[in-house]
């Protein structure tokens, strides 16, 4: 029996980026030099859901961003690691990432194909290291037809896994909520919902931006200096300017990505208001100017705006089975030649 050549099998299938109408399109294309196909698509989910890249073979990336909390790490402000260990941080929601040109809190990351890296080798959450991880792909031949299906006859590789990682998670995409059919023309905004638009609008938005609801700008918003004594983005400038500044989150599907802010500090969309009211620290040098004279609003314009926020529920993404571990397809079979 002769195996085909990879020409004479069947060739990965093109996937693409899909940019939502009224979106801008990326600054840069995260896929230029890592062609999206379902193959790799495929492979990266299933890996984004594989306990066994962790030192205990017991925590996934799926651990940390589970998908029906908008893939953070639902409920909890901190995300359990090997050993017992925990995150310093609360975990960031894997959303929208083609349009991200620097990960986590401190943007020490600046490319989502290495992005995974840190949480994999981290004591404190997945604890191992990438020759261990090779060496159990390696071991698997559904792995083995799969990343040939993927990316050729390379073989197994860690590049190959962290871009087949980027192909996956670059590909959830959250636009399809109440407020987007909105803006489509196709559902109809509460009186509710409007004045919580309008005072949006006229308070958050300048970090806020839509429709990505982030302008991935680093802030400092007020809080005081955690039990950690993290002061943010100052740990890898080391510019004093930076101290306790943090990337400005996303806020799509922020109903269930509780609890908030970088260490997760505030459970609940009120009391994320009531900080911006009156929990503001207005004596820190490195306080967004925008706050400085904190946020006015009673409490019928905190439920008015509350209840906007709840129309970036995305539920269509946050059900699609495509994202999920229930619909992991297999790889196709080797063809061998009579």
């Amino acid at each position: 029996m002769q195996s085909l050549t990879r020409n004479e099998q069947d060739q990965p299938e093109p996937l693409k980026l899909e940019i939502p109408m009224g979106w801008p399109k990326p600054e840069k294309n995260l896929f230029e030099k890592n062609q999206l196909t379902e193959q790799g698509f495929q492979l990266g989910k299933k890996l984004f859901y594989d306990a066994r890249l962790s030192k205990n073979g017991e925590i996934s990336c799926a651990s940390c961003h589970q998908q029906f909390a908008g893939f953070v790490t639902f409920d909890h402000d901190l995300s359990h690691g090997v050993n017992d260990g925990f995150t310093t941080r609360n975990a960031p929601a894997l959303v929208n990432l083609a349009w991200m040109q620097e990960m986590h809190w401190d943007g020490a990351i600046n490319h989502l194909e290495v992005q995974p890296l840190a949480p994999l080798t981290a004591p404190n959450e997945m604890g191992e290291n990438l020759d261990s991880v090779m060496l159990k792909l390696k071991k698997d031949p559904e792995y083995r037809r799969m990343f040939k299906n993927a990316f050729g006859n390379a073989g197994i590789s860690s590049q190959g896994m962290l871009k087949a990682l980027a192909q996956f998670t670059g590909s959830l995409i959250s636009a399809n909520s109440k407020y987007d059919k909105m803006m489509r023309g196709e559902l109809p905004f509460t009186e509710y919902e409007k004045r919580g638009y309008a005072l949006f609008k006229a308070n958050c938005s300048g970090c806020h931006r839509e429709p990505l609801f982030t302008d991935n700008s680093f802030r400092n918003n007020g809080l005081p200096l955690n039990r950690f004594k993290d002061i943010g983005r100052q740990q890898i400038s080391n510019n004093p300017d930076d101290s306790l500044k943090f990337k400005v989150p996303g806020l799509r599907n922020v109903q269930l990505t509780y609890p908030y802010m970088h260490d997760g500090s505030i459970y609940s969309l009120f009391q994320v208001i009531d900080h911006y009211r009156n929990g503001i620290h207005t004596e820190q040098a490195t306080l967004d100017s925008s706050l400085r004279n904190r946020i006015s609003m009673s409490n019928k314009e905190k439920n008015d705006l509350v209840y906007f926020l709840y129309t970036l529920t995305d539920s269509s993404f946050l059900k699609n089975p495509r994202f999920g571990p229930g619909e992991l397809k297999p790889a196709k079979a080797e063809h061998h030649l009579p």
